[in-house]
Order: C-alpha cells, then sequence, then structure tokens
C-alpha cells in the first residue's frame, strides 16, 4: 500500500468546478472522479475533510447584483454550499465511503451541526467530512471556512482544487504569457494581490502556518498526487 505524505487533509472544492462545463448546476461525470480519487485517499490511510463552495448554483453577494440586503445573499450561498455537500456525500456513500455532512447552519434534518471535538472523531474514524454553511457568518468566503476549518482540525496542509492549474502573475486566459508560480510565500500572495484565496484566508493560513497547494480539479487524480506530496499546481506556505 501507498504510504501518503499528508495524514489529514482539508480539500476545498470550487462549486464552480463541479458543474464542469455546464457552468451551473452539478456534472456528475466531473463528481464522480473526484469521489473515486477520495475513496483512494481514503483507503491508504488519509483522513479528509472538505469544504465546498456554493458557486454553481449563487455567489451571494455577486449574484445579488446590489438587489439583495448583503447578509441575505450570502446566506442563500451557504444553502447553495450545503446542496453540494449532499451531493458530494451521495456520491461518496455510493462508493462505499463513510462520510458525514456537517453545516455552520443547523439543519438537524439532513446535516449535523458543526462541533469540532466531533468532526476530528469522524476523522479519526476513517470518516470523510464535509463542512458546509462556510462559516456561518456573512461577509466570509467558503475559502475563510476552508482555512479556518484546516486549524480546527490539524490539517497539514489545505489542497485547493479550482478551475485553475496553479497560481499564475496574471491571467492566463488573457495573457497567453502568463508565468505559473510553482512556490510562492503567503507574504508575496498578499502583496502581489495574486488570485489564490482572499484576504481573510490568506492571512488565517499564514498565521497558523497552514501550507496550500493550488491545483485543477480537472484532473481529479492531482488530489491523490498532493496527498503523496508529488508536486502538482502551486504551493503556498510561510517558505
Amino acid at each position: 500500500m501507498d504510504t501518503p505524505k499528508y495524514k489529514r487533509v482539508l480539500i476545498k472544492i470550487s462549486g464552480e468546478a463541479l458543474a464542469g462545463d455546464n457552468k451551473f448546476g452539478l456534472n456528475f461525470d466531473v463528481i464522480g472522479p473526484v469521489c473515486d480519487v477520495v475513496k483512494k485517499c481514503v483507503e491508504i490511510g488519509t483522513e479528509v475533510g472538505i469544504v465546498v463552495g456554493g458557486g454553481n448554483f449563487w455567489r451571494g453577494v455577486k449574484d445579488g447584483g446590489g438587489k439583495m440586503e448583503r447578509t441575505r445573499a450570502d446566506y442563500m450561498g451557504m444553502l447553495a454550499t450545503t446542496i453540494n455537500s449532499l451531493a458530494l456525500q451521495d456520491a461518496l456513500e455510493q462508493r462505499g465511503v463513510d462520510v458525514r455532512v456537517q453545516t455552520a447552519i443547523e439543519m438537524r434534518q439532513i446535516a449535523e451541526p458543526y462541533i469540532r471535538n466531533k468532526a476530528t472523531r469522524h476523522l479519526e474514524k476513517g470518516r470523510v467530512v464535509i463542512f458546509g454553511c462556510g462559516i456561518g457568518n456573512p461577509y466570509f468566503s467558503t475559502d475563510t471556512a476552508a482555512a479556518l476549518r484546516a486549524a480546527e482540525i490539524n490539517a497539514e496542509i489545505i489542497l485547493l482544487a479550482k478551475n485553475i492549474d496553479g497560481v499564475y502573475d496574471s491571467d492566463p486566459a488573457k495573457n497567453p504569457d502568463a508565468k505559473k508560480y510553482d512556490t510562492l510565500s503567503y507574504m508575496e500572495v498578499l502583496e502581489k494581490k495574486l488570485a489564490v484565496m482572499d484576504t481573510t484566508a490568506t492571512t488565517l493560513s499564514m498565521d497558523n502556518n497552514i501550507p496550500l497547494l493550488v491545483f485543477a480539479l480537472k484532473e481529479p487524480e492531482n488530489i491523490y498526487r498532493a496527498v503523496m506530496g508529488e508536486q502538482v499546481g502551486t504551493m503556498v506556505n510561510n517558505q
């Protein structure tokens, strides 16, 4: 059996990535392979927590378009993350993986409330824990939720699975000469204002000395490679 580099990881999956080329909703041709790889990670002994975004359904204040009260728009975004959490739970359970969904907003009929000690106990028992509703407060992104949950459960690394295969000095979709970074420090990310996570999530990860690996979800096997310690995407840490 392969020996993973990381015993406990927090995977942050963007909601848009779950939509695939559809750009909206759930694409099970994307979700299935992701769950196959998560199962593979669990089978080699890695404890997996997941935070998922909700942008494939609703992007909070952005989709509110200034026509909705900010907090209400953000709460709608939290509900979108719950839809994605339940979809991931179902796909993983179909593959024989033991899963618990915990939400920062209480929804007793469909998920457990987030309790840190309960989450870590689930992880110790080999269960995947999916954290929904962000941190349960408006004005905070699911990136911040990923950084916070990673710190709380003592994850060794945050695996940031996005639509892009790393961190670039400019938008590669607009600039064909954009340079991809192999490694960065958190201070460089903040000083250069690079598109990684929002400022709150970046500083929280930096202050808690949690490394971050940014890679493309389009190749789900990248999750397994990252767990094994291979260099995929861009590594961000305190260097």
